[in-house]
């Protein structure tokens, strides 16, 4: 199943994606969904991040290949986690916003878990169990903030430096999953999931041991090497392999 929030007027409707027309959902996405009538196509439809979490917790320097670029860096000895505002979360389609001041953005392809039931204390052996589904994520960052803050939160706390979609994603395998970035439709970052440092089951285990987990709330998974810089006027697009692709163009502050 393919879940989607949805505008409609000034509500916002959760609804099930069926090939390119999203048909309206009654129910609780975290419980028992059933598919309604039709909406619309996805050309008439606007959708909207297809979750908006009470956490947003996302994992540093969690790819082989990200962490080897840099000749400097050491594997992880466990999942360094960190936290973005949900303030930063967007949908497909709406503009990624260059804030005055840093000058290097990057965008970095993630995929994110879906959490679906209320959970403490996870073992990797039941992770999945909690998992509603999965998602395309960007983990937009301002590295030059990055680096001279020496911790995370301002550099990708940015108001739409999150951007989620298109659809959450059930029933799926993401232990080896395809994971890329394109900035006008030139691709950057190609790896898959499975070059992973920790993977699902493990991030599960390891942040449900430091925190309670709630329906909705989401983990980002981290990035692979090769983050591409974004500028003014670029389209960036995540792919991730069964889950779509997550499409937002860059704008300047005004």
């Amino acid at each position: 199943m393919q879940i989607v929030r949805y505008r409609n007027g000034d509500e916002i409707r959760t609804g099930i994606l069926e090939g390119d027309v999203v048909r309206q959902a009654r129910g609780d996405m975290f419980d028992r969904l059933a598919v309604g009538p039709p909406e619309g196509t996805l050309d008439e439809v606007e959708l909207v991040a297809p979750v908006v979490p009470g956490k947003l917790i996302a994992i540093g320097l969690n790819y082989k290949d990200h962490v080897e670029q840099d000749t400097d860096m050491e594997l992880p000895e466990n999942p360094i986690i960190f936290l973005k505002p949900p303030s930063a979360i967007i949908g497909p389609d709406a503009p990624i916003i260059l804030p005055n001041g840093p000058e290097n953005v990057d965008a970095e392809a993630e995929l994110c878990i879906v959490i679906g039931k209320h959970c403490r204390n996870v073992s990797a052996e039941d992770a999945a169990s909690v998992i509603l589904g999965y998602c395309c994520g960007n983990d937009v960052s301002a590295r030059d903030y990055q680096f001279k803050d020496g911790q995370w939160v301002r550099a990708k706390g940015f108001d739409t430096f999150a951007p989620l979609g298109p659809a959450i994603v059930t029933d799926v395998d993401a232990s080896d999953l395809a994971v890329s970035a394109r900035v006008n439709g030139e691709q950057s970052q190609t790896s898959t999931t499975a070059m992973l440092i920790f993977d699902v089951p493990t991030l599960v285990e390891f942040i449900s041991g430091v925190m309670t987990l709630e329906p909705g709330d989401v983990i980002m998974t981290g990035t692979p090497a090769g983050p591409p810089r974004l500028q003014d006027g670029d389209v960036c697009e995540i792919e991730i392999e069964g889950l779509g692709v997550l499409r937002n163009p860059v704008q300047a502050a005004g």
